[in-house]
């Protein structure tokens, strides 16, 4: 499945793209920072939505897979994957009724591309003008907003409606500004420049483990 997300615009791999991307981005006066965050995303997608925007993405990126591509046996393990998720709880074993199946290697990718279908065909599209940038990694956006001269409160408004009108799905949305965090990286505008730093949460305890020092020293000769 993963060879899908090329085929989603809005895909990004990590916070490091990110950063290279924006690196030597010059932003034009009036720009604005917007980053939005889905609730709880795998459970509010629904498995029928979900399989059915994942045949509309097959569908409207046929051209670029390989003609052979199983599109039938593809989405019918993808339902029996999504319908067919099993979890224990102590010595008790439950069976998932709804949403993405949880804990499966499918499930980011499957996010993923349930967004990417909305995002191809509608966000991207109706508000090409405006997103200077846009970029979303599963359940988090990050985008550069460039309000229009006439009815920018209007056409904002509708972004943020035309996000929520896809499945299940609710997003908050935070007002454009010129500072924002994505992922692991604060970003802000500073004289037409992208400027980032990373960011950490307050609550954040730091329980990794450094690295072990070496076992052994050379040892030391006297001449």
């Amino acid at each position: 499945m993963m060879e899908l997300l090329p085929f989603v615009r809005s895909y990004i791999k990590n916070s490091t793209t990110i950063f290279c991307n924006l690196k030597h981005f010059t932003i034009p006066e009036g720009a604005l920072l917007f980053s939005a965050d889905a609730k709880s995303m795998y459970t509010n997608i629904d498995i029928a939505t979900g399989v059915s925007a994942l045949r509309d993405f097959i569908s409207s990126n046929a051209k670029n897979l390989p003609p052979n591509f199983p599109t039938t046996l593809f989405l019918q393990i993808l339902t029996y994957v999504m319908e067919n998720n099993i979890f224990t709880f102590g010595d008790t074993y439950w069976l998932q009724l709804s949403g993405t199946a949880m804990g499966t290697p499918a499930a980011c990718t499957y996010a993923t591309i349930f967004c990417g279908q909305h995002e191809n065909n509608s966000i991207l599209l109706l508000f090409k003008d405006q997103l200077l940038y846009y970029k979303c990694y599963i359940d988090d956006i990050f985008g550069i907003w460039f309000p229009p001269n006439r009815d920018s409160i209007t056409i904002w408004n509708n972004l943020r409606k035309e996000l929520n009108n896809w499945g299940k799905l609710e997003w908050v949305i935070e007002e454009p500004s010129t500072t924002t965090t994505f992922l692991d990286l604060n970003i802000s505008i500073q004289q037409s420049k992208i400027l980032t730093s990373t960011y950490q949460k307050d609550v954040n305890l730091y329980l990794y483990i450094p690295q072990a020092p070496p076992t052994h020293l050379a040892a030391s000769k006297d001449y």
